[in-house]
């Protein structure tokens, strides 16, 4: 790999990685690993002798390729390259990182572009579900400029609207992998809960907080972070994802009554590190669990009516909108509107490394 690694470095959402065709890393998962260690300057806190940022939003990996799916334009392999340990996991989604997959498709040539707007199925490997992506394409370009805003990324750009299908319990196996929407740990009331990110989630009151302290005050809370730690291991278990001790799933939401105008209040571990925001499929599994009855959330959160309900998850740098479509009381369907961005396009010399320690979706 002296020679280098064609790459495009790209913002996804609220979280920046690189976007790699699979053709142009090693086809061994153990080698492909040990290159995107190298790649990301990992294992070590500041990464300085890498691409990566020194936080997992800035550690990411796209793994993208051709689908011979029918019905699917492209194969998206999510993996999560650790900061400070020689870990690369494909144990969960991410759809920050969606976002910027239909747009890399286009680019790269896997999809052809339409006058206006594109549409891209992606075949998310890692929990084996389907996402539609629409990226605007004007004279069957691939633009990056416009007005659509997130919250947690400056300025605006053009809209990425993602469509979430067939999520519930993509990792997990159910929706609520306990079979039920309410159960308790430790003391604490918890809605185990997967619909494309497995996550607890948690009333703050319940763990003695109010929910709109920021990322930073909860990370130096040493007593809190000891308590969420014991419920996310015995949780890992319970929602057939074993031991999680070595995991990044499930994350830890504690949720609370929303402070700016929207749905909920949120504050998202993940698992350590409390999070900036919020992820995107860990925003649809709180917003489904808000919109469940006897779920925890259920009766904190602002639900407008209609069975087309869009909530606003209110996390520490703003909030993220899920539209949750229902079909007989449940979420059939879900979708966020998502903004990427191309910020390079060349190539990557990976440092030598040794074997990463993988973590295996099913695990």
């Amino acid at each position: 790999m002296s020679e280098g690694i064609r790459v495009m470095w790209m913002r996804g959402g609220t979280s920046k990685g690189g976007y790699f065709l699979a053709s142009d890393l090693p086809a061994d998962p153990a080698a492909r690993d040990a290159v995107l260690l190298g790649v990301m300057g990992s294992p070590d806190p500041r990464q300085i002798d890498g691409m990566g940022g020194a936080d997992p939003l800035t550690s990411k990996v796209a793994v993208v390729r051709p689908s011979a799916r029918p019905g699917v334009d492209v194969d998206y392999l999510f993996l999560q390259v650790f900061v400070d340990r020689p870990v690369v996991t494909d144990a969960q989604n991410c759809g920050n990182i969606l976002a910027g997959v239909g747009p890399f498709a286009i680019e790269r040539g896997l999809v052809p572009a339409r006058d206006g707007e594109t549409p891209v199925t992606i075949f998310m490997e890692n929990s084996g579900q389907i996402a539609i992506a629409r990226v605007r394409t004007p004279g069957g370009v691939v633009t990056y400029r416009g007005e659509a805003r997130i919250d947690g990324v400056p300025g605006g750009a053009a809209p990425v609207p993602i469509e979430f299908r067939d999520t519930a319990g993509a990792s997990c196996g159910a929706l609520f992998p306990t079979g039920n929407v309410r159960d308790e740990i430790d003391g604490i009331a918890v809605t185990l809960i997967d619909n494309g990110m497995p996550c607890v989630v948690m009333r703050a009151a319940d763990l003695g907080i109010t929910g709109q302290e920021s990322p930073e005050a909860l990370e130096a809370d040493a007593a809190l972070r000891a308590r969420l730690e014991s419920i996310r291991l015995k949780a890992g278990p319970a929602m057939n994802l074993g031991d999680v001790a070595q995991k990044t799933v499930p994350k830890m939401t504690m949720l609370a009554p929303p402070a700016r105008g929207g749905a909920i209040g949120t504050r998202t571990f993940i698992p350590h590190r409390c999070h900036k925001a919020i992820g995107v499929l860990g925003a649809v599994s709180v917003a489904t669990a808000c919109l469940s009855e006897g779920a925890v959330g259920n009766d904190l959160a602002v639900l407008p009516e209609g069975a087309v309900k869009a909530l606003s998850v209110e996390h520490p740098t703003g909030e993220m909108t899920v539209v949750g479509h229902l079909e007989g009381g449940t979420v059939a369907r879900a979708e966020v509107l998502r903004t990427a961005r191309k910020l390079m396009d060349g190539v990557v010399f990976p440092v030598p490394h040794a074997p990463a320690r993988a973590e295996a979706a099913a695990a």
